[in-house]
């Protein structure tokens, strides 16, 4: 909540700060009379202003940095996350003994795609996929997509975060119910 109420503070800052470099000019095009004031003052007012829109710069340039940098954690967390999913996904069709086709069959099924679909990425014909999807099924002990689909949910709910593991200690994925 920090970052967004600073960066809005930023842009009000920087705003302002060009309001009132700007106000001269525009209060002249629509010939606006104002009340001059002492030119200490203003100088003042102008130093004010051009330090406002440094701070703004140098706290815009901060908070870029930090978002970048928290960008790169974030999607260093979500490579560690889907390789541990891609490495669980490979450690059970090989407990289930599955083939390289069928492998390549639960893999597109697992990602949402219909059995014409697969069928057209394997160059096969769809009752193909269908005994393979159904080979698949009786090998991981469900009834269907979505129970195939929930094993690896489950595991991953029930799994530590990579984050969590020590160097020692390597992911274990937990047996099907």
């Amino acid at each position: 909540m920090r970052a967004p109420l600073t960066i809005i503070a930023i842009l009000v800052v920087q705003f302002l700060c060009a309001v009132f470099f700007v106000s001269d000019i525009v209060f002249t095009l629509l010939g606006i009379r104002v009340r001059p004031i002492n030119w200490e003052v203003r100088e003042l007012l102008e130093i004010g202003a051009s330090l406002g829109l440094i701070l703004g710069v140098v706290l815009g340039a901060i908070a870029l940095r930090r978002s970048l940098r928290e960008t790169a954690v974030a999607r260093e967390k979500l490579q560690a996350v889907s390789s541990a999913f891609m490495d669980l996904l490979h450690q059970r069709f090989d407990e289930w003994g599955l083939t390289p086709a069928e492998k390549d069959v639960a893999m597109f099924s697992i990602k949402g795609f219909s059995t014409q679909e697969i069928a057209g990425f394997r160059n096969t014909s769809e009752g193909t996929v269908k005994a393979q999807t159904n080979a698949i099924y009786r090998k991981a002990g469900v009834n269907g997509r979505a129970q195939l689909l929930g094993l690896f949910i489950e595991d991953l709910i029930d799994a530590p975060a990579p984050d969590q593991l020590s160097e020692a200690e390597p992911p274990v994925a937990l047996a099907a119910d």
